[in-house]
């Protein structure tokens, strides 16, 4: 599978995800650890990506979304932005709504 098959492949399977440098419990730039905390903040269940423990993953990512930064949150497959974006959307309360209307999707 390519390397653009395997993102699509787990955007499908999640419906939220944010690719970053790190992990939620161990974030390895100040971008990525405030946008999985923004995450947090709205009770999202998001699944992340390290994009430090898979090169492919971090060389394709910024061509295939048009996107040149980490960290980048897809929400149901749709690219919503980088760290500055993820942290507008949590304070205009916008965030906490997406979540909300992916949890309700989920269990629906």
């Amino acid at each position: 599978m390519d390397v653009n098959e395997r993102i699509k492949a787990v955007l499908a399977e999640h419906p939220i995800v944010l690719f970053m440098k790190g992990t939620p419990q161990f974030p390895m730039c100040g971008f990525s650890a405030r946008a999985a905390q923004a995450l947090k903040e709205a009770n999202a269940s998001f699944h992340a990506v390290n994009v430090l423990a898979d090169p492919e993953f971090r060389a394709a990512l910024p061509h295939y979304a048009n996107w040149p930064t980490f960290p980048q949150l897809f929400i149901q497959g749709e690219l919503m932005g980088g760290c500055d974006i993820v942290e507008d959307l949590k304070v205009s309360g916008e965030l906490a709504r997406m979540v909300v209307d992916v949890n309700g999707a989920a269990q629906a």
